[in-house]
């Protein structure tokens, strides 16, 4: 079964609406403590710079044979055109990003060393773009759905501006019409704003702000009764609950399963959730059932823990394990 599923991925046109961001790394190691505060010194010896963000989520999608187009919004600043660049370089179509003026591009620096992160560096705005912002990247979404079969959209929300309920309410609009499917990794700002979508996949943390709820996890009942309650707030098709260590609670309208997490040597887990709404949104594009595509996730994001930084699935190592 998963042979055939993982060929029929090299078929398939994905859209991701979701903010963009460069993720660049500085290497290097740490033998002494500052004279000047009680800080590690880093001696670099690599700087790099990957695409991240939803542009990860786009990496993860070639990595699984489909076909990414992405539609973002990027500053008109040098980290926009060098992540353009890194877009060109990685041959993902980006044809349908817009630039802003006076917005800053979103760059994650990571520093590390001896193989951990011991220091992260966010420079970003997240101010919310205005309603003629988002007709700009409406019009390049309305002109993809026009030039393309697109079988899943993905929304992918860090709330760094991009999405907002005016934009998420026009491209359900648009995706309802053409029955694409669409899956959604929100985050808190918009978390109740998504309706009537195929599959919602927050993780724990998520929902618990977007709920604005606490209760324990390891409890089946009250986990149960929490996405029950999610479900009738935004009425999705199927709800994907990603639970770190417990593993995923995928339920739909008849169903509901808890996978529990395989045993791995997490080395980082950045990047982990981008992987698992990558592998569930090719599979759904690819007309798998929830679970399916919960347990591939599932197993995908447990692989790339095993890394250091952010990196795209491997798809010849996840379909042997899925075959394992």
């Amino acid at each position: 079964m998963y042979p055939e599923l993982f060929n029929s991925f090299n078929n398939l046109n994905i859209l991701i609406i979701g903010d963009v961001m460069m993720d660049a790394y500085l290497w290097g190691k740490v033998d002494r403590i500052s004279p000047e505060a009680p800080v590690p010194i880093v001696s670099v010896n690599k700087k790099e710079s990957r695409l991240g963000g939803a542009a990860n989520v786009a990496l993860n999608i070639k990595a699984l044979g489909a076909k990414p187009i992405i539609c973002s919004i990027i500053g008109d600043d040098k980290e926009g055109e060098e992540l353009l660049e890194l877009f060109v370089e990685s041959g993902i179509d980006a044809n349908s990003l817009v630039k802003i003026i006076g917005r800053k591009t979103t760059v994650k620096t990571r520093v590390i060393a001896q193989n951990q992160q011991i220091l992260r560096i966010d420079a970003e705005t997240d101010i919310e773009i205005n309603i003629s912002e988002s007709n700009l990247v409406l019009n390049k979404f309305k002109l993809v759905l026009e030039q393309h079969k697109i079988d899943a959209i993905i929304f992918q929300d860090y709330d760094k501006g991009l999405i907002t309920p005016y934009l998420i309410d026009e491209v359900i609009k648009s995706a309802k019409a053409k029955n694409i499917p669409i899956i959604v990794d929100p985050k808190k700002r918009n978390f109740l704003s998504y309706h009537h979508v195929d599959v919602f996949k927050p993780n724990l943390k998520e929902l618990k702000e977007g709920l604005k709820v606490d209760f324990d996890a390891k409890n089946l009942a009250e986990l149960k009764k929490t996405v029950a309650s999610l479900q009738d707030k935004i009425n999705a098709k199927s709800i994907l609950l990603t639970l770190s260590e417990l593993g995923v609670y995928a339920v739909n309208q008849n169903e509901e399963r808890l996978t529990p997490a395989h045993i791995r040597t997490i080395a980082d887990v950045s990047g982990a959730g981008d992987t698992v709404i990558s592998v569930v949104a090719t599979c759904i594009a690819a007309g798998t059932d929830i679970f399916v595509a919960a347990k591939l996730g599932n197993l995908a994001g447990g692989l790339v823990c095993e890394k250091v930084g952010v990196v795209p699935i491997d798809k010849s190592l996840l379909l042997q394990e899925a075959i394992k």
